[in-house]
């Protein structure tokens, strides 16, 4: 059976995609990388792929003159390379509309809080400063709005008392790791579908749209 093809537009570090891509390294893992791609010439992540043996590509957004431009040219080669499916990992511009609508179910994203809350930046501040007992990460299918969309996964972390945004956030990059590979494994099998604006899993996938670590009592 083929490979599903994914592209993987970064602007940092690249962590999220090296999860993917090791996880894309078995031969027997549903799909593949075909492409990483980047808006910053000297994103550390473009190296890590380069590693992996993964084709990487840079279009710089400051070279165009609006965003639905660069937006055309991210699609032109990210279709070049044959990409099926686009994964999301730590690409610090927003894409327009038109984008999104182009690339409709087609495209994962994800975000250090369990949304819908603390949509944005700073979620591990703002998680501590709203109180709440947990936290996590989603992996969701992207719309216009900012972080929204048909949830695919999560993993909710438990807040710890004396916690730090940055133990929190280390504790959250880990869940990242863990369930981003896990929900492009249920997208290429076939495992969810998107109806309305609801991921529906397929029966024998019903229980792994959560996780919890440490499990709670």
């Amino acid at each position: 059976m083929a490979r599903l093809k994914v592209g993987v537009p970064i602007s940092g570090r690249g962590s999220n995609m090296a999860a993917l891509a090791e996880a894309c390294a078995d031969p027997a893992f549903p799909a593949e990388i075909v492409l990483v791609l980047s808006n910053e010439q000297g994103a550390a992540g473009l190296e890590r792929a380069r590693a992996f043996g993964i084709e990487t590509a840079t279009i710089d957004h400051r070279g165009f003159p609006d965003r639905a431009a660069f937006d055309a040219a991210v699609t032109a080669r990210l279709e070049a390379a044959g990409v099926e499916l686009v994964c999301l990992a730590g690409f610090m511009r927003l894409f327009t509309a038109g984008f999104v609508e182009h690339w409709r179910d087609r495209l994962l994203n994800i975000h250090p809080s369990l949304l819908p809350a603390f949509r944005g930046l700073n979620t591990h501040e703002r998680a501590l400063a709203a109180g709440v007992r947990l936290h996590g990460c989603t992996v969701h299918f992207v719309r216009p709005e900012l972080d929204d969309g048909p949830i695919v996964m999560q993993s909710a972390v438990p807040v710890q008392p004396g916690d730090t945004a940055e133990r929190l956030a280390t504790r959250v990059l880990a869940q990242e790791h863990r369930i981003y590979p896990a929900a492009l494994r249920m997208v290429a099998e076939g495992a969810v579908r998107v109806e309305g604006e609801r991921v529906v899993y397929r029966n024998d996938w019903n229980n792994d749209g959560l996780l919890v670590d440490p499990p709670l009592a």
